[in-house]
């Protein structure tokens, strides 16, 4: 990695050179000021006043060559439409090759013109960072403010884009019209769901969607992903992207993410009748869900360490673990020991490969298609934890082969076992080893590279936008300034190499958002733990009944992230749906008391329902933010992002299941309102915790 500074001056286009943002002269004036105020000769105001004045300047600069670019290529797609239109009268397969070729060029001409605006913005945004924190002073808010909502405003004229809209436009029609002249008369406008298959197309339209960072359902389930990136990856990394990349592989990914999820909750129905099986008390069934969670604490560090190094290896070790964990938990039944169910349940713990699934779509999966890819991956969490229940629902059985039972409790280990066998001969049979080459680093290529590679670097698009919205509002805490230093040694920059250094990259405000994760997690744990003794308790329901009410908590998950990702989020900022959330969540705490009127399912499901719903929301909007504000050294190596947030949630996990068997021993009448208090508490805890930080930052 290199410094911001040294990578927009090496990867500057030449010709261009005198457009883009001084970003070192910029620097350098945030570091005149700071020794200005502290001096005495310098007021804050005038600060400030020269500041904006500079902003504006370089920004304007770059607009107005952006319009210029713009222009030019608008002239050269028209006369290739004059072109284009004599060809319609007299067709000729030559010169439709020829002209095909001509809009192509323009399309990568368009690609360096993305490229331009990606480092400027870039540039824009680090030293907006850079000047808040050297000031302490919310300068950002006011400049983006008061900038983006004039008529006149330059960054308004970039954020909408309108003129590469219109030659994206342009190019996509005329190259789908040369591209089906074989009798068809439709085109793209007739045909809009039909992708054009041209790669600079392609490269373009990903460009200029990273380029909006628009807020739709894709993006808001790729970031519930936490799956991690370089805010500017290199043509070289992106190329080994695409060599590294084996759909099949992936689809072996999302399938045991899939199975391990089914493999979690598909005893949580059953966990209490088979506890009693066993001689123990219903609510050791905390223990016995809680067991799996314990072993995934330790697991996903190991398999995050394990997968620096490859990605079959620990995939088969997790395939393995978890058959022989299943087949324990089966046969704990007849051997009539609760030891043995336990054991079954660390093992399956010890199989999680969720650090591998993560880290095989961040480092092998290309960018066009990662955000793809880590939606799959939530969509494949969501569909996992929904059909555990159900499959319980469905093996309501009993009969015996020789000296083995099969019944409702020990058909979900018997039925995973064979699941994870078959899975571990289909991943023998079709995974693909990626390389694990080191990739030279880019410092050693020549500045003046080819046209061809400076195209290849263009297919890079813009992750963070030019104008700065309203959603990125705590990005200037995500990268440790430093990071971006021209100064910083090249060890500041390193992946983290342990918790501890991971923890102390944690700004104030990911640490609010790690608490909230902590208090969701334990909160649904607690919800769906417990929810077969709370329901046999008080409604007396049976297996069928808990297992298709924890089913269709499980089916809210997708409809939910739809709207939320596709409507909510585009009408309020990211914080303000964090903290209502967190306000419905602690309601539907408070909801589920079992206070002084008779206790009702109507009750009990509508608080469930309340609580579940929210805290999915919230964990959406909390994991959207966090994959923007962390630092950026956390995006890779062992000790990454992912990982953070993997444990605080596996660990929230594990206390609330050693809360429900603790709480067992006051009573099952008392075990409702015992474990819902610290879930009142910690959720009062984290709202007054978003309250104090981002007061204290806005």
């Amino acid at each position: 990695m290199v410094a911001f500074g040294k990578k927009l001056k090496d990867r500057q286009i030449q010709e261009w050179q005198g457009y883009y943002i001084n970003y070192k002269l910029m620097k350098k004036r945030v570091r005149q000021y700071a020794q200005q105020i502290q001096l005495g000769t310098q007021d804050r105001r005038h600060v400030l006043k020269d500041f904006s004045r500079m902003l504006d300047n370089q920004i304007e600069k770059i607009v107005l060559f952006l319009l210029e670019q713009q222009g030019i290529l608008a002239s050269r797609i028209s006369k290739l439409g004059e072109q284009h239109d004599a060809l319609l009268q007299e067709p000729e397969i030559h010169k439709m090759s020829e002209l095909r070729e001509a809009y192509r060029e323009v399309g990568q001409d368009l690609l360096k013109l993305l490229f331009f605006v990606e480092m400027n913005a870039i540039g824009l945004r680090k030293i907006l960072k850079k000047f808040d924190k050297r000031f302490g002073y919310r300068f950002t808010d006011y400049y983006v403010k008061t900038r983006a909502n004039h008529p006149y405003s330059q960054l308004q004229q970039v954020f909408k884009h309108v003129g590469i809209g219109a030659v994206v436009g342009a190019l996509s029609r005329n190259l789908h019209e040369l591209q089906n002249r074989q009798g068809s008369y439709l085109s793209i406008y007739d045909q809009p769901t039909l992708p054009l298959q041209d790669p600079v197309i392609d490269s373009i339209k990903a460009a200029v969607d990273r380029l909006t960072n628009s807020t739709n359902f894709l993006n808001f389930l790729g970031q519930h992903a936490l799956i991690m990136q370089e805010e500017l990856p290199t043509p070289t990394e992106e190329h080994v992207d695409d060599e590294r990349y084996h759909f099949m592989s992936l689809i072996l990914n999302l399938a045991n993410t899939f199975l391990y999820m089914v493999n979690t909750y598909i005893i949580v129905p059953t966990a209490d009748d088979y506890s009693m099986s066993l001689g123990a008390a219903p609510t050791v069934c905390g223990i016995v869900i809680g067991a799996m969670a314990v072993a995934q604490v330790f697991s996903s560090v190991y398999f995050s360490a394990w997968s620096n190094r490859s990605y079959f290896r620990p995939l088969v070790f997790s395939s393995i673990t978890l058959f022989l964990g299943n087949i324990l938990y089966a046969l704990a039944y007849d051997a009539r020991s609760l030891w043995i169910l336990l054991i079954g349940r660390v093992f399956c713990g010890l199989g999680s490969a969720r650090a591998v699934n993560r880290r095989y779509i961040s480092d092998c999966v290309p960018l066009k298609i990662r955000m793809q890819a880590s939606a799959a991956f939530v969509s494949a969490s969501a569909l996992g934890m929904a059909c555990g229940p159900a499959l319980a629902g469905i093996l309501q059985t009993d009969f015996k082969i020789y000296k083995l039972t099969f019944n409702q409790n020990t058909l979900p280990g018997w039925v995973m076992g064979v699941a994870w066998l078959i899975y571990l001969i289909w991943l023998w049979i079709t995974f693909k080893e990626p390389s694990h080459e080191p990739v030279e680093n880019e410092n050693h290529v020549n500045n003046h590279q080819p046209n061809d590679e400076v195209n290849n670097a263009l297919e890079q698009g813009l992750k963070q936008p030019l104008l700065i919205t309203s959603d990125d509002k705590g990005d200037e805490e995500a990268d440790q300034d430093y990071d971006d230093s021209e100064e910083a040694s090249e060890e500041s920059r390193l992946p983290a190499t342990s918790i501890r250094s991971a923890y102390r990259l944690l700004t104030p405000s990911v640490k609010v958002q790690l608490l909230i994760y902590f208090m969701l997690k334990y909160v649904m744990e607690i919800l769906l733990s417990e929810s077969s003794v709370i329901t046999t308790y008080y409604f007396n329901w049976s297996t069928s009944r808990v297992a298709l009410f924890l089913a269709c908590l499980g089916l809210t998950v997708l409809p939910v992230n739809i709207v939320v990702g596709s409507y909510i989020s585009n009408m309020f900022e990211d914080r303000q749906i964090l903290l209502v959330s967190e306000i419905m969540v602690c309601i539907g705490v408070l909801l589920s008391f079992h206070l002084i009127i008779p206790y009702s399912v109507p009750q009990y499901i509508c608080s469930g329902l309340l609580l579940f719903v929210s805290a999915e929301v919230l964990e959406g909007v909390n994991l959207s933010l966090l994959s923007r504000v962390m630092s950026s050294r956390l995006s890779r190596g062992t000790y990454n992002g992912g990982l953070l947030s993997t444990e605080a949630g596996t660990i929230a996990r594990v206390i609330a299941d050693a809360t429900i068997t603790l709480a067992g021993y006051l009573g099952e009448s008392n075990l409702l309102n015992v474990t819902l208090l610290p879930s009142l508490f910690i959720s009062i805890a984290s709202i007054l915790a978003t309250c104090y930080t981002y007061n204290s930052l806005y």
